[in-house]
């Protein structure tokens, strides 16, 4: 597959806010967050606008995953105390939760997870931005559901495939298309004006030793998916935990008391998640 290949699929890709099966709510969302200089005030307005996105992103705010659980009243508020990049992510990892339930049963759960569990290690590491890493985490595994809605017969042969062959979904894209879910979140991620923190974090997560920007990043998302697959938190849309990037774990410099105090705090937050998952 060569150059062209890519850009025509990443044309497709793109193209997601104009798929008949993508909610009306989801299309309105893209179209306000793809505007480069969007203001947090106008995002704020937007989401008081429509009651079912209120009550989405109130109940996430106020959960107690970040800190300050039933003190957020207003929309204006949790936009100010999350900050541009999270509230996006968000709003995108909420409307697509159906979509998600629909193509991928258990990928939410899975992303929900991973997001807390890269915010618990980005504490831990000390990142001036963990609420950032929270989002990544949210939207890491994004391009498998856009490559579903987009190829849903190329995408059952990728699922087919690893289930026959025994490999990751990962390995299976590389088979089916010339990008794989990683590559296509974060074109989705540029697309939708995210930092390059945040697009490399997505894009390398299964191959975080590729990172020049923003490795330490990439290296906590990587280590988050790999940490949720471990625990069994949802499904990823394989049975495997790929094996940790030695890089990566060398980059975060985390002892064995630190994972067991990561993984207890990720466990502790399971009721939340489940809860969010409803």
């Amino acid at each position: 597959m060569n150059n062209n290949d890519i850009r025509i699929m990443r044309r497709k890709v793109e193209r997601i806010s104009s798929l008949p099966t993508t909610p009306d709510v989801l299309k309105q969302i893209l179209v306000v967050i793809e505007k480069p200089n969007i203001s947090l005030n106008k995002i704020s307005n937007f989401i008081s606008n429509d009651p079912a996105l209120t009550t989405k992103i109130l109940k996430m705010v106020n959960s107690a995953i970040y800190g300050f659980p039933g003190r957020i009243s207003s929309v204006s508020h949790a936009t100010v105390l999350l900050g541009l990049n999270v509230i996006k992510g968000l709003l995108i990892g909420t409307s697509v939760f159906e979509l998600m339930q629909k193509s991928m049963l258990g990928l939410w759960e899975h992303s929900l997870n991973c997001a807390i569990t890269a915010k618990l290690i980005a504490q831990r590491k000390g990142l001036k931005e963990p609420e950032d890493i929270y989002a990544a985490g949210l939207l890491h595994d994004i391009g498998k559901v856009v490559l579903i809605l987009q190829f849903p017969k190329e995408y059952e042969k990728v699922m087919n495939e690893t289930e026959m062959e025994d490999i990751t979904i990962f390995e299976a894209e590389k088979h089916h298309f010339p990008e794989t879910h990683a590559g296509v979140g974060s074109w989705l991620a540029e697309k939708w004006n995210f930092p390059l923190n945040l697009v490399e974090s997505i894009k390398y997560h299964h191959e975080p030793h590729l990172s020049k920007n923003a490795p330490l990043e990439t290296a906590i998302v990587h280590l988050s998916d790999t940490l949720v697959r471990a625990m069994g938190f949802g499904f990823a849309g394989d049975p495997f935990v790929p094996a940790l990037n030695p890089v990566a774990f060398e980059y975060l410099d985390l002892n064995e008391n630190d994972i067991k105090e990561i993984l207890e705090e990720v466990e502790d937050s399971r009721s939340v998640t489940e809860e969010l998952s409803l």
